[in-house]
């Protein structure tokens, strides 16, 4: 399976978690000054995008030189660096899509973040937000998700169209069966597993499947 994981200018939080997601087969790409970050893993990036307002120049001129890929936007433009790093990253026909330090830092930037894994446009491709020990993956209609953890792990569904319908969920300690979920609702947040393993499947809809380790796991 091929991944590609999109380095955001958020921020980078539990960083020796964030190495131990990633594989030696991993394609890295940089929204601007997510490069910053990539570097810090020790990682040199395949592209970096954007319209560099955040990325140093003596960092710039030495992945010029080391021979990195770069994708120049302007400053004035309708889509965000990170925007532009996902429909780039879309179009090279990958799997999957990991993206890592897109949280912290301003409001309206992190939500934004969030909904772009949303995107209609991106449903072909399994999309997962990570930030330390917590986990965001979007589910569409038709589609079933298999998280491994350990039981005390918490799950969440957090809808992201009016509706989700029929939704199946087990492997926790409130399980659902055809149930429907509704936009902003928090009823089907902070379940808990009870097995290694918690399925979600879901009929029609569009859901945010979040799982965060338990502490003990962080202490790891």
């Amino acid at each position: 399976m091929t991944r590609i994981v999109i380095f955001a200018n958020g921020n980078l939080s539990e960083p020796d978690k964030l190495r131990r997601r990633l594989r030696p087969t991993d394609r890295i790409f940089c929204a601007d000054g997510g490069t910053v970050h990539a570097l810090a893993l020790g990682l040199t990036p395949e592209l970096i995008i954007g319209d560099f307002d955040s990325l140093p120049p003596n960092l710039m001129a030495g992945m010029k030189a080391a021979g990195v890929n770069f994708q120049r936007h302007p400053a004035r433009k309708d889509q965000t660096d990170l925007e532009l790093a996902f429909q780039t990253a879309v179009a090279e026909g990958v799997d999957e899509i990991l993206l890592v330090t897109a949280l912290g830092g301003r409001l309206d930037q992190m939500l934004a973040n969030i909904f772009l894994l949303a995107r209609p446009e991106y449903a072909s491709v399994r999309l997962t937000l990570v930030d330390g020990s917590q986990s965001a993956t979007v589910l569409g209609s038709h589609q079933t998700l298999t998280l491994t953890g350990q039981p005390g792990d918490t799950l969440s569904l957090v809808p992201l169209t009016p509706t989700v319908q029929q939704v199946n969920l087990s492997g926790v300690e409130w399980p659902l069966v055809e149930a429907t979920l509704t936009f902003g609702s928090t009823w089907s947040i902070s379940n808990a597993f009870t097995t290694p393993q918690a399925t979600v499947q879901i009929g029609e809809g569009m859901v945010l499947v979040v799982h965060i380790e338990t502490n003990e796991r962080l202490s790891e």
